[in-house]
């Protein structure tokens, strides 16, 4: 329940993010602000999860290599 809850903040803090800085930096109209941040912030927690499951795998090779060299 509480990794859950968690995360929902997470993604409600990057959407309040996303939201300021879209509509700030950009200059848009609250409702394009809105439609900028609801749209992007699923684009970027799937670039995040794209980026963390490689450096995962990349860990995962080397530990493997390491433990192969080790305990030949």
């Amino acid at each position: 329940m509480q990794e859950k809850l968690r995360r929902y903040g997470l993604l409600l803090c990057l959407f309040v993010f996303l939201y300021v800085i879209l509509g700030s930096g950009l200059r848009l109209f609250p409702a394009g602000a809105l439609a900028a941040a609801l749209s992007g912030a699923p684009l970027v927690i799937f670039a995040f999860n794209r980026w963390a499951a490689t450096r995962v795998h990349e860990q995962e090779k080397v530990s493997r290599e390491e433990h192969q060299v080790l305990f030949r």
